[in-house]
């Protein structure tokens, strides 16, 4: 993921099995690590973190 900053705007949302996607927050870089870190471990598998350049898997990003 491109450098960002805890503040920056981003889109977190789950990508289903089924190629549905949920958003689940627009809002604060903080906030998505926060929303994403609360959902089902088997959730957390399909979760992503778009910012204005980049998108994300959560779970790659909280192994960095």
């Amino acid at each position: 993921m491109r450098s960002t900053y805890d503040g920056a705007t981003v889109r977190l949302y789950h990508l289903g099995d089924d190629g549905g996607v949920t958003t689940l927050l627009y809002g604060p870089l903080t906030e998505a690590l926060r929303v994403a870190d609360q959902q089902p471990a088997e959730m957390q598998d399909g979760l992503f973190i778009a910012t204005d350049n980049d998108v994300v898997a959560y779970l790659d990003l909280i192994e960095q």
